[in-house]
């Protein structure tokens, strides 16, 4: 089922941006290539964004942990 949902979703997202692209240039040559390009600029982005995500909510965690009390394994 996950793999359906993915799936579909691609295909809506896919035609989204070809149609906007294509409305907004008037090119259906141009409509394509960014309904090609931005889905691998997203999954970049979203690469980078899940690592600074990551590094921000370690430094949440250090700064609400009392010192001392982070590296015990028994406490």
């Amino acid at each position: 089922m996950a793999v359906r949902k993915t799936l579909s979703f691609a295909l809506v997202h896919f035609s989204v941006a070809f149609t906007v692209a294509t409305l907004l240039t008037g090119s259906a040559l141009i409509g394509g290539l960014m309904a090609l390009l931005e889905p691998a600029v997203n999954t970049v982005a979203f690469y980078f964004h899940e690592r600074a995500w990551s590094r921000w909510g370690q430094m949440q965690d250090a700064a609400q942990t009392p010192a001392g009390l982070g590296s015990c394994p028994v406490c």
